[in-house]
Protein backbone atom coordinates (compact mmCIF):
# COMPACT_ATOMS: atom_id res chain seq x y z
CA UNK A 1 0.00 0.00 0.00
CA UNK A 2 0.96 3.65 0.02
CA UNK A 3 3.33 4.93 2.73
CA UNK A 4 1.94 6.42 5.93
CA UNK A 5 2.01 10.17 5.37
CA UNK A 6 -0.18 11.15 8.31
CA UNK A 7 2.58 12.92 10.28
CA UNK A 8 3.72 14.91 7.27
CA UNK A 9 0.14 15.85 6.42
CA UNK A 10 -0.43 17.02 9.98
CA UNK A 11 2.70 19.16 9.65
CA UNK A 12 1.38 20.61 6.40
CA UNK A 13 -1.99 21.42 7.98
CA UNK A 14 -0.11 23.30 10.71
CA UNK A 15 1.98 25.18 8.11
CA UNK A 16 -0.43 26.02 5.27
CA UNK A 17 1.59 29.11 4.30
CA UNK A 18 4.41 26.79 3.19
CA UNK A 19 2.56 26.14 -0.06
CA UNK A 20 2.02 29.78 -0.97
CA UNK A 21 3.95 30.52 -4.15
CA UNK A 22 4.07 27.19 -5.99
CA UNK A 23 5.48 27.85 -9.47
CA UNK A 24 4.53 26.10 -12.68
CA UNK A 25 5.29 26.13 -16.37
CA UNK A 26 3.73 24.17 -19.22
CA UNK A 27 5.19 22.89 -22.50
CA UNK A 28 2.75 21.54 -25.09
CA UNK A 29 3.67 19.84 -28.36
CA UNK A 30 1.37 19.56 -31.38
CA UNK A 31 1.81 18.59 -35.02
CA UNK A 32 0.78 20.93 -37.79
CA UNK A 33 -1.52 19.09 -40.20
CA UNK A 34 -3.26 19.78 -43.49
CA UNK A 35 -7.07 20.11 -43.75
CA UNK A 36 -7.29 16.43 -44.72
CA UNK A 37 -5.28 15.36 -41.68
CA UNK A 38 -1.87 14.70 -43.25
CA UNK A 39 1.38 16.00 -41.81
CA UNK A 40 2.10 19.54 -42.98
CA UNK A 41 5.22 19.79 -45.15
CA UNK A 42 5.44 23.58 -45.06
CA UNK A 43 8.25 25.35 -43.16
CA UNK A 44 7.67 26.77 -39.69
CA UNK A 45 5.57 29.91 -40.45
CA UNK A 46 7.61 33.11 -40.61
CA UNK A 47 4.70 34.89 -38.96
CA UNK A 48 5.48 32.95 -35.77
CA UNK A 49 9.04 34.25 -35.55
CA UNK A 50 12.26 32.32 -35.03
CA UNK A 51 11.84 28.79 -33.67
CA UNK A 52 15.41 29.05 -32.33
CA UNK A 53 14.95 32.10 -30.13
CA UNK A 54 11.21 32.78 -29.62
CA UNK A 55 10.37 32.65 -25.93
CA UNK A 56 6.99 30.95 -26.27
CA UNK A 57 6.65 29.37 -29.73
CA UNK A 58 9.25 26.93 -31.02
CA UNK A 59 9.52 23.50 -32.61
CA UNK A 60 10.54 20.15 -31.18
CA UNK A 61 11.85 17.29 -33.35
CA UNK A 62 10.26 18.16 -36.67
CA UNK A 63 9.63 21.35 -38.61
CA UNK A 64 5.91 20.54 -38.31
CA UNK A 65 6.05 19.75 -34.57
CA UNK A 66 5.16 22.95 -32.74
CA UNK A 67 6.02 23.45 -29.09
CA UNK A 68 4.42 26.12 -26.91
CA UNK A 69 6.10 27.21 -23.67
CA UNK A 70 4.54 29.28 -20.89
CA UNK A 71 6.60 31.44 -18.53
CA UNK A 72 6.95 30.47 -14.89
CA UNK A 73 3.67 31.34 -13.16
CA UNK A 74 2.18 31.11 -9.67
CA UNK A 75 -1.40 30.80 -10.92
CA UNK A 76 -2.81 27.68 -12.59
CA UNK A 77 -5.53 29.67 -14.30
CA UNK A 78 -3.22 32.42 -15.52
CA UNK A 79 -0.74 29.88 -16.88
CA UNK A 80 -3.50 28.08 -18.79
CA UNK A 81 -4.85 31.42 -20.08
CA UNK A 82 -1.37 32.26 -21.37
CA UNK A 83 -1.14 28.87 -23.08
CA UNK A 84 -4.58 29.36 -24.61
CA UNK A 85 -3.54 32.76 -25.96
CA UNK A 86 -0.57 31.13 -27.70
CA UNK A 87 -2.96 28.63 -29.27
CA UNK A 88 -5.35 31.41 -30.32
CA UNK A 89 -2.55 33.35 -31.95
CA UNK A 90 -0.99 30.36 -33.72
CA UNK A 91 -4.35 29.13 -34.95
CA UNK A 92 -4.87 32.47 -36.72
CA UNK A 93 -1.41 32.32 -38.29
CA UNK A 94 -1.64 28.78 -39.70
CA UNK A 95 -3.90 29.56 -42.64
CA UNK A 96 -5.71 26.36 -43.58
CA UNK A 97 -3.49 24.17 -41.39
CA UNK A 98 -4.65 22.76 -38.06
CA UNK A 99 -3.10 21.51 -34.83
CA UNK A 100 -3.34 17.75 -34.28
CA UNK A 101 -5.09 17.21 -30.91
CA UNK A 102 -3.73 13.73 -30.09
CA UNK A 103 -0.41 12.39 -28.82
CA UNK A 104 0.01 9.68 -31.45
CA UNK A 105 0.46 10.88 -35.03
CA UNK A 106 -1.76 9.75 -37.88
CA UNK A 107 -1.72 9.91 -41.68
CA UNK A 108 2.08 9.88 -41.92
CA UNK A 109 2.52 7.40 -44.74
CA UNK A 110 6.27 7.86 -45.11
CA UNK A 111 8.96 8.94 -42.66
CA UNK A 112 10.54 10.76 -45.60
CA UNK A 113 7.77 13.35 -45.23
CA UNK A 114 9.04 14.31 -41.78
CA UNK A 115 11.46 17.22 -42.12
CA UNK A 116 13.78 17.87 -39.20
CA UNK A 117 13.30 21.14 -37.36
CA UNK A 118 15.40 23.91 -38.91
CA UNK A 119 17.01 26.67 -36.83
CA UNK A 120 19.03 28.72 -39.27
CA UNK A 121 22.74 28.88 -40.04
CA UNK A 122 24.25 29.66 -36.64
CA UNK A 123 26.38 26.97 -35.04
CA UNK A 124 23.85 26.63 -32.23
CA UNK A 125 21.02 26.25 -34.73
CA UNK A 126 22.87 23.68 -36.83
CA UNK A 127 23.78 21.80 -33.64
CA UNK A 128 20.10 21.48 -32.72
CA UNK A 129 19.18 20.16 -36.16
CA UNK A 130 22.09 17.70 -36.18
CA UNK A 131 20.98 16.39 -32.78
CA UNK A 132 17.61 15.65 -34.36
CA UNK A 133 19.35 13.98 -37.30
CA UNK A 134 20.96 11.68 -34.76
CA UNK A 135 17.61 10.92 -33.14
CA UNK A 136 16.13 10.11 -36.54
CA UNK A 137 18.97 7.79 -37.47
CA UNK A 138 19.01 6.08 -34.08
CA UNK A 139 15.31 5.59 -33.41
CA UNK A 140 13.39 6.56 -36.52
CA UNK A 141 11.64 9.85 -37.29
CA UNK A 142 8.13 8.56 -36.68
CA UNK A 143 8.85 7.86 -33.00
CA UNK A 144 9.93 11.47 -32.54
CA UNK A 145 6.62 12.90 -33.77
CA UNK A 146 4.77 11.53 -30.75
CA UNK A 147 3.54 14.54 -28.78
CA UNK A 148 3.07 15.18 -25.09
CA UNK A 149 2.69 17.83 -22.42
CA UNK A 150 5.41 18.62 -19.88
CA UNK A 151 4.48 20.13 -16.52
CA UNK A 152 7.22 22.01 -14.71
CA UNK A 153 6.73 22.36 -10.95
CA UNK A 154 8.60 23.89 -8.04
CA UNK A 155 7.76 24.41 -4.40
CA UNK A 156 8.37 27.86 -2.85
CA UNK A 157 11.46 28.58 -0.79
CA UNK A 158 9.12 29.03 2.19
CA UNK A 159 8.23 25.35 2.00
CA UNK A 160 11.85 24.26 2.30
CA UNK A 161 12.53 26.80 5.03
CA UNK A 162 9.64 25.50 7.11
CA UNK A 163 10.16 21.81 6.31
CA UNK A 164 13.97 21.56 6.29
CA UNK A 165 15.00 24.53 8.43
CA UNK A 166 17.13 26.17 5.74
CA UNK A 167 17.64 29.93 5.54
CA UNK A 168 18.12 30.55 1.81
CA UNK A 169 18.22 28.69 -1.50
CA UNK A 170 22.01 28.77 -1.88
CA UNK A 171 22.98 27.41 1.54
CA UNK A 172 20.02 25.03 1.51
CA UNK A 173 20.44 23.71 -2.02
CA UNK A 174 21.52 20.24 -0.86
CA UNK A 175 18.43 19.75 1.27
CA UNK A 176 16.18 21.13 -1.46
CA UNK A 177 17.74 18.72 -3.95
CA UNK A 178 17.25 15.84 -1.52
CA UNK A 179 13.59 16.81 -1.25
CA UNK A 180 13.11 16.82 -5.01
CA UNK A 181 14.84 13.46 -5.39
CA UNK A 182 12.48 12.09 -2.73
CA UNK A 183 9.64 13.40 -4.88
CA UNK A 184 11.11 11.68 -7.95
CA UNK A 185 11.45 8.29 -6.21
CA UNK A 186 7.82 8.44 -5.09
CA UNK A 187 6.85 9.47 -8.60
CA UNK A 188 8.46 6.32 -9.96
CA UNK A 189 6.65 4.23 -7.37
CA UNK A 190 3.20 5.79 -7.71
CA UNK A 191 3.24 7.96 -10.84
CA UNK A 192 1.39 5.26 -12.79
CA UNK A 193 -1.69 7.06 -11.51
CA UNK A 194 -1.03 9.75 -14.16
CA UNK A 195 -1.39 7.49 -17.23
CA UNK A 196 -4.25 5.70 -15.47
CA UNK A 197 -6.27 8.90 -15.11
CA UNK A 198 -4.99 10.93 -18.05
CA UNK A 199 -3.52 8.49 -20.55
CA UNK A 200 -5.17 9.34 -23.87
CA UNK A 201 -3.60 7.00 -26.40
CA UNK A 202 -5.38 3.63 -26.10
CA UNK A 203 -5.41 3.30 -29.91
CA UNK A 204 -3.19 4.27 -32.82
CA UNK A 205 -3.41 4.53 -36.58
CA UNK A 206 -2.31 1.29 -38.21
CA UNK A 207 0.15 3.31 -40.31
CA UNK A 208 2.17 3.95 -37.15
CA UNK A 209 3.13 0.30 -36.76
CA UNK A 210 3.30 -0.54 -40.44
CA UNK A 211 6.32 -2.75 -41.02
CA UNK A 212 7.33 -2.68 -37.34
CA UNK A 213 7.51 -5.80 -35.20
CA UNK A 214 5.44 -5.70 -32.03
CA UNK A 215 4.41 -8.30 -29.49
CA UNK A 216 1.39 -6.30 -28.36
CA UNK A 217 -1.89 -8.17 -29.00
CA UNK A 218 -3.61 -5.39 -30.93
CA UNK A 219 -7.22 -5.62 -31.95
CA UNK A 220 -8.26 -3.84 -35.12
CA UNK A 221 -11.26 -1.62 -35.87
CA UNK A 222 -13.02 -1.39 -39.21
CA UNK A 223 -11.48 2.07 -39.58
CA UNK A 224 -8.03 0.45 -39.49
CA UNK A 225 -7.14 1.70 -36.00
CA UNK A 226 -5.22 -0.67 -33.73
CA UNK A 227 -6.07 -0.71 -30.04
CA UNK A 228 -5.73 -2.62 -26.79
CA UNK A 229 -9.06 -2.89 -24.97
CA UNK A 230 -7.75 -1.75 -21.57
CA UNK A 231 -4.78 0.40 -22.64
CA UNK A 232 -4.35 3.92 -21.31
CA UNK A 233 -1.20 5.38 -22.90
CA UNK A 234 0.45 3.60 -25.82
CA UNK A 235 2.59 6.74 -26.11
CA UNK A 236 4.33 5.63 -22.90
CA UNK A 237 4.79 2.04 -24.06
CA UNK A 238 7.69 0.48 -25.95
CA UNK A 239 6.03 1.75 -29.13
CA UNK A 240 7.14 5.20 -28.08
CA UNK A 241 10.58 6.73 -27.67
CA UNK A 242 12.98 4.18 -26.19
CA UNK A 243 16.72 3.64 -26.17
CA UNK A 244 17.81 0.10 -25.31
CA UNK A 245 21.38 1.31 -24.81
CA UNK A 246 20.10 3.39 -21.87
CA UNK A 247 18.69 0.41 -19.98
CA UNK A 248 22.15 -0.63 -18.76
CA UNK A 249 23.19 2.79 -17.51
CA UNK A 250 21.90 2.18 -13.98
CA UNK A 251 21.06 5.85 -13.44
CA UNK A 252 19.29 6.21 -10.09
CA UNK A 253 17.57 9.05 -8.27
CA UNK A 254 18.94 8.71 -4.76
CA UNK A 255 20.99 11.89 -4.74
CA UNK A 256 22.23 14.61 -7.04
CA UNK A 257 25.83 13.43 -7.19
CA UNK A 258 25.15 9.89 -8.40
CA UNK A 259 22.45 11.07 -10.79
CA UNK A 260 24.80 13.55 -12.47
CA UNK A 261 27.60 10.98 -12.53
CA UNK A 262 25.28 8.61 -14.37
CA UNK A 263 24.32 11.25 -16.92
CA UNK A 264 27.90 12.32 -17.55
CA UNK A 265 28.90 8.70 -17.99
CA UNK A 266 26.17 8.22 -20.60
CA UNK A 267 27.36 11.13 -22.73
CA UNK A 268 30.93 9.85 -22.69
CA UNK A 269 30.50 6.09 -23.24
CA UNK A 270 30.70 5.02 -26.89
CA UNK A 271 27.77 2.91 -28.08
CA UNK A 272 28.84 0.28 -30.58
CA UNK A 273 25.35 0.19 -32.10
CA UNK A 274 25.62 3.85 -33.11
CA UNK A 275 29.26 3.81 -34.26
CA UNK A 276 28.34 3.32 -37.93
CA UNK A 277 26.60 6.70 -37.89
CA UNK A 278 29.92 8.46 -37.36
CA UNK A 279 30.54 8.16 -41.10
CA UNK A 280 29.41 11.22 -43.01
CA UNK A 281 26.65 10.64 -45.56
CA UNK A 282 26.83 12.73 -48.72
CA UNK A 283 29.23 15.02 -46.89
CA UNK A 284 26.90 15.55 -43.92
CA UNK A 285 27.14 14.43 -40.30
CA UNK A 286 24.57 11.81 -39.21
CA UNK A 287 24.71 12.44 -35.45
CA UNK A 288 26.48 14.62 -32.90
CA UNK A 289 28.58 11.67 -31.68
CA UNK A 290 28.32 7.91 -31.19
CA UNK A 291 27.90 7.93 -27.41
CA UNK A 292 25.01 6.23 -25.60
CA UNK A 293 23.50 9.71 -25.35
CA UNK A 294 24.45 12.42 -27.82
CA UNK A 295 23.55 15.01 -25.18
CA UNK A 296 21.94 14.74 -21.75
CA UNK A 297 18.46 15.59 -23.02
CA UNK A 298 18.41 12.33 -24.95
CA UNK A 299 18.01 10.47 -21.64
CA UNK A 300 14.46 9.16 -21.58
CA UNK A 301 12.67 9.56 -18.25
CA UNK A 302 9.05 10.22 -17.24
CA UNK A 303 10.32 12.89 -14.83
CA UNK A 304 13.51 14.97 -14.66
CA UNK A 305 15.22 17.18 -12.07
CA UNK A 306 16.01 20.54 -13.68
CA UNK A 307 17.67 23.91 -13.22
CA UNK A 308 17.69 26.79 -15.66
CA UNK A 309 21.05 26.73 -17.44
CA UNK A 310 23.40 29.63 -17.96
CA UNK A 311 25.11 30.35 -21.27
CA UNK A 312 27.19 27.36 -22.47
CA UNK A 313 26.24 25.33 -19.38
CA UNK A 314 25.04 21.73 -19.58
CA UNK A 315 21.91 20.64 -17.64
CA UNK A 316 23.99 18.48 -15.27
CA UNK A 317 26.52 21.25 -14.62
CA UNK A 318 23.63 23.59 -13.81
CA UNK A 319 22.35 21.03 -11.28
CA UNK A 320 25.79 20.71 -9.69
CA UNK A 321 26.12 24.48 -9.48
CA UNK A 322 22.78 25.34 -7.91
CA UNK A 323 20.97 22.12 -7.05
CA UNK A 324 17.54 21.09 -8.28
CA UNK A 325 15.37 24.11 -9.02
CA UNK A 326 12.25 22.38 -10.33
CA UNK A 327 11.05 19.07 -11.71
CA UNK A 328 9.66 18.32 -15.15
CA UNK A 329 6.76 15.84 -15.37
CA UNK A 330 6.85 14.15 -18.77
CA UNK A 331 4.14 11.47 -18.49
CA UNK A 332 1.17 13.51 -19.75
CA UNK A 333 -0.46 12.57 -23.03
CA UNK A 334 -2.12 15.35 -25.00
CA UNK A 335 -5.58 15.84 -23.51
CA UNK A 336 -7.91 15.48 -26.54
CA UNK A 337 -10.80 16.98 -24.57
CA UNK A 338 -9.07 20.35 -24.25
CA UNK A 339 -8.21 22.68 -27.15
CA UNK A 340 -4.87 23.41 -25.47
CA UNK A 341 -3.95 19.81 -24.62
CA UNK A 342 -4.25 20.15 -20.83
CA UNK A 343 -6.89 21.43 -18.42
CA UNK A 344 -7.08 22.92 -14.93
CA UNK A 345 -8.17 19.63 -13.32
CA UNK A 346 -4.97 17.96 -14.53
CA UNK A 347 -2.77 20.83 -13.35
CA UNK A 348 -4.36 20.84 -9.90
CA UNK A 349 -4.12 17.07 -9.61
CA UNK A 350 -0.41 17.25 -10.46
CA UNK A 351 0.08 19.93 -7.81
CA UNK A 352 -1.53 17.68 -5.21
CA UNK A 353 0.31 14.54 -6.27
CA UNK A 354 3.72 16.20 -6.46
CA UNK A 355 3.27 17.77 -3.02
CA UNK A 356 2.32 14.34 -1.69
CA UNK A 357 5.40 12.81 -3.33
CA UNK A 358 7.56 15.39 -1.58
CA UNK A 359 6.01 14.72 1.83
CA UNK A 360 5.94 10.91 1.74
CA UNK A 361 8.91 8.87 2.87
CA UNK A 362 10.84 7.45 -0.08
CA UNK A 363 13.54 4.87 0.69
CA UNK A 364 16.47 4.89 -1.71
CA UNK A 365 16.00 2.83 -4.88
CA UNK A 366 18.51 0.58 -6.56
CA UNK A 367 18.54 0.43 -10.33
CA UNK A 368 16.88 -2.99 -9.98
CA UNK A 369 13.96 -1.55 -8.03
CA UNK A 370 13.71 1.26 -10.53
CA UNK A 371 13.17 -1.40 -13.17
CA UNK A 372 10.55 -3.06 -10.93
CA UNK A 373 8.55 0.17 -10.81
CA UNK A 374 8.47 0.07 -14.60
CA UNK A 375 6.41 -3.12 -14.40
CA UNK A 376 3.63 -1.22 -12.65
CA UNK A 377 3.78 1.55 -15.23
CA UNK A 378 3.68 -0.98 -18.07
CA UNK A 379 0.74 -2.79 -16.51
CA UNK A 380 -1.23 0.45 -16.28
CA UNK A 381 -0.12 1.69 -19.70
CA UNK A 382 -1.16 -1.49 -21.51
CA UNK A 383 -4.14 -2.70 -19.46
CA UNK A 384 -4.80 -0.18 -16.70
CA UNK A 385 -8.59 -0.35 -17.07
CA UNK A 386 -8.73 -4.12 -16.89
CA UNK A 387 -11.25 -5.31 -14.27
CA UNK A 388 -9.48 -6.35 -11.08
CA UNK A 389 -6.16 -4.84 -12.16
CA UNK A 390 -3.51 -4.97 -9.44
CA UNK A 391 -0.40 -2.99 -8.60
CA UNK A 392 2.86 -4.50 -7.33
CA UNK A 393 4.47 -3.27 -4.14
CA UNK A 394 8.18 -2.72 -4.81
CA UNK A 395 10.02 -5.78 -6.14
CA UNK A 396 8.05 -8.10 -3.91
CA UNK A 397 5.41 -10.46 -5.17
CA UNK A 398 2.77 -8.66 -3.09
CA UNK A 399 0.05 -7.09 -5.20
CA UNK A 400 -2.83 -4.81 -4.27
CA UNK A 401 -5.95 -3.93 -6.26
CA UNK A 402 -5.33 -0.75 -8.26
CA UNK A 403 -8.73 0.59 -7.16
CA UNK A 404 -7.85 0.29 -3.47
CA UNK A 405 -4.37 1.81 -3.85
CA UNK A 406 -5.80 4.68 -5.92
CA UNK A 407 -8.54 5.45 -3.43
CA UNK A 408 -6.06 5.33 -0.52
CA UNK A 409 -3.87 7.84 -2.32
CA UNK A 410 -6.81 10.17 -2.82
CA UNK A 411 -7.60 10.13 0.91
CA UNK A 412 -4.21 11.78 1.40
CA UNK A 413 -4.57 14.06 -1.61
CA UNK A 414 -7.84 15.38 -0.24
CA UNK A 415 -6.04 16.56 2.91
CA UNK A 416 -3.47 18.40 0.76
CA UNK A 417 -6.37 19.86 -1.25
CA UNK A 418 -8.00 21.20 1.91
CA UNK A 419 -4.77 23.03 2.81
CA UNK A 420 -4.46 24.61 -0.65
CA UNK A 421 -8.16 25.53 -0.78
CA UNK A 422 -7.95 27.05 2.68
CA UNK A 423 -5.24 29.41 1.48
CA UNK A 424 -7.12 30.19 -1.75
CA UNK A 425 -10.51 30.46 -0.01
CA UNK A 426 -12.26 28.18 -2.50
CA UNK A 427 -12.80 24.45 -3.10
CA UNK A 428 -11.10 23.97 -6.47
CA UNK A 429 -8.58 21.35 -5.37
CA UNK A 430 -11.12 19.39 -3.34
CA UNK A 431 -13.49 19.44 -6.31
CA UNK A 432 -10.77 17.87 -8.46
CA UNK A 433 -10.24 15.10 -5.89
CA UNK A 434 -13.94 14.35 -5.63
CA UNK A 435 -14.26 14.27 -9.41
CA UNK A 436 -11.24 12.12 -10.24
CA UNK A 437 -11.51 9.51 -7.48
CA UNK A 438 -14.63 8.06 -9.09
CA UNK A 439 -12.47 6.88 -12.02
CA UNK A 440 -11.08 4.11 -9.79
CA UNK A 441 -14.52 2.61 -9.43
CA UNK A 442 -15.46 3.28 -13.05
CA UNK A 443 -12.41 3.13 -15.37
CA UNK A 444 -14.55 4.30 -18.29
CA UNK A 445 -14.41 7.79 -16.75
CA UNK A 446 -10.67 7.97 -17.45
CA UNK A 447 -9.47 9.83 -20.54
CA UNK A 448 -8.58 6.56 -22.26
CA UNK A 449 -11.97 5.04 -21.49
CA UNK A 450 -13.81 8.05 -22.87
CA UNK A 451 -11.54 8.29 -25.89
CA UNK A 452 -11.65 4.62 -26.86
CA UNK A 453 -15.41 4.68 -27.08
CA UNK A 454 -15.28 7.66 -29.44
CA UNK A 455 -12.59 6.01 -31.56
CA UNK A 456 -14.59 2.82 -31.86
CA UNK A 457 -17.42 4.92 -33.27
CA UNK A 458 -15.47 6.88 -35.90
CA UNK A 459 -11.80 5.81 -35.96
CA UNK A 460 -8.63 7.59 -34.77
CA UNK A 461 -8.15 9.75 -37.84
CA UNK A 462 -11.75 10.99 -38.03
CA UNK A 463 -11.85 11.56 -34.27
CA UNK A 464 -8.66 13.63 -34.30
CA UNK A 465 -9.49 15.58 -37.43
CA UNK A 466 -12.97 16.51 -36.20
CA UNK A 467 -11.51 17.77 -32.93
CA UNK A 468 -8.78 19.70 -34.75
CA UNK A 469 -11.34 21.54 -36.85
CA UNK A 470 -13.60 22.15 -33.86
CA UNK A 471 -10.72 23.60 -31.84
CA UNK A 472 -9.52 25.75 -34.73
CA UNK A 473 -12.91 27.41 -35.02
CA UNK A 474 -13.15 27.79 -31.25
CA UNK A 475 -9.69 29.31 -30.80
CA UNK A 476 -9.95 31.64 -33.78
CA UNK A 477 -13.24 33.04 -32.48
CA UNK A 478 -11.84 33.85 -29.02
CA UNK A 479 -10.11 37.15 -28.17
CA UNK A 480 -6.73 37.15 -26.46
CA UNK A 481 -7.06 37.36 -22.68
CA UNK A 482 -3.50 37.71 -21.31
CA UNK A 483 -1.24 38.52 -24.25
CA UNK A 484 -1.83 41.21 -26.87
CA UNK A 485 -1.15 41.29 -30.61
CA UNK A 486 1.37 44.08 -29.93
CA UNK A 487 3.32 41.92 -27.48
CA UNK A 488 3.22 38.91 -29.78
CA UNK A 489 4.41 40.94 -32.77
CA UNK A 490 7.22 42.48 -30.71
CA UNK A 491 8.40 39.02 -29.65
CA UNK A 492 8.24 37.77 -33.24
CA UNK A 493 10.44 40.61 -34.47
CA UNK A 494 12.81 40.32 -31.51
CA UNK A 495 13.19 36.56 -32.01
CA UNK A 496 14.17 37.01 -35.65
CA UNK A 497 16.68 39.68 -34.67
CA UNK A 498 18.17 37.44 -31.95
CA UNK A 499 18.68 34.66 -34.49
CA UNK A 500 20.37 37.05 -36.95
CA UNK A 501 22.73 38.25 -34.25
CA UNK A 502 23.67 34.68 -33.33
CA UNK A 503 24.42 33.92 -36.98
CA UNK A 504 26.59 37.02 -37.29
CA UNK A 505 28.52 36.42 -34.07
CA UNK A 506 29.82 32.91 -34.83
CA UNK A 507 33.61 32.83 -35.08
CA UNK A 508 34.21 29.07 -35.30
CA UNK A 509 33.48 26.80 -38.24
CA UNK A 510 30.74 24.29 -37.52
CA UNK A 511 33.26 21.44 -37.53
CA UNK A 512 35.30 23.22 -34.84
CA UNK A 513 32.17 24.14 -32.90
CA UNK A 514 30.96 20.53 -32.94
CA UNK A 515 34.33 19.22 -31.81
CA UNK A 516 34.36 21.74 -28.96
CA UNK A 517 30.86 20.74 -27.83
CA UNK A 518 31.72 17.04 -27.88
CA UNK A 519 34.82 17.60 -25.73
CA UNK A 520 32.84 19.13 -22.87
Amino acid sequence: MIPDVSKALSWLEAHPQALNGIQRGIERETLRITPNGHLATTPHPESLGSALTHRWITTDFAEALLEFITPVDRSVDHSLDFLRDIHRHVSRELGSELMWPLSMPCFINSEDKIELAQYGTSNAGRFKTLYREGLKNRYGALMQTISGVHYNFSLPLEFWQAREGITDAESGKDKISQGYFRLIRNYYRFGWVIPYLFGASPAICSSFIKGRATKLPFEKLKSGACYLPYATSLRMSDLGYTNTAQSNLGITFNNLTTYVEGLKKAISIPAEQFKYLDEKKNGHYQQLNSHVLQIENEFYAPIRPKRVTRKDESPSDALLRGGVEYIEVRALDINPFSPIGIDADQARFLDLFLIWCTLADAPEMSSEELQCTRHNWDRVILEGRKPGQTIGMGCDTAREPLEIVGKSLFVDLLRVAEVLDGSNKNSQYQDVCNKLVSAFENPELTFSGRMLQAIKDVGVGSFGLALAEQYRQMLQSEPLSVLTETVLEAERIASIQRQKEMEQQDTLSFDAFLAEQNQR
